[in-house]
């Protein structure tokens, strides 16, 4: 995860701080989609309009945040960090509350799509532009 206080570039009006209210945004975002991960989840085990409905409005509500996000830290940094940190946590949910287990060839995927975003994530501070 991004450090508070580094720069990041692609935000609205140029450079912009990932800062605590950054964090506490991605973390009510987070929230938020696994909480309709897990409605959606409970929707197709049994599917019933209330349950479809919650699940619609809470993926609104998330997107909705993530916009903030998005305005305020530019795509790439606010999309990425956003990504891996639901990869992991809805796997999370689907193993431990689901039930659900995945092959070591999924397994693996998912480790890599992990290193995959933490690259992309990491690079431009490794890198010079």
């Amino acid at each position: 995860m991004i450090p508070f206080g580094c720069k990041c570039s692609g935000g609205g009006a140029g450079s912009k701080d990932v800062n605590a209210a950054g964090a506490v945004y991605l973390g009510i975002s987070t929230v938020v989609f696994l909480a309709a991960a897990s409605a959606a989840k409970s929707w197709t085990l049994n599917p019933t309009f209330w349950r479809l409905a919650l699940v619609l409005a809470l993926y609104s509500l998330g997107n909705l945040i993530m916009l903030r996000l998005i305005r305020d830290f530019g795509m790439g940094v606010a999309l990425s960090l956003s990504g891996v940190i639901q990869l992991l946590a809805v796997n999370v949910i689907a193993f431990s509350v689901f039930g659900e287990r995945v092959t070591m060839m999924q397994g693996a995927g998912l480790t890599l799509a992990v290193v995959a975003v933490a690259l992309i994530t990491m690079g431009p501070y490794f890198t010079a532009r």
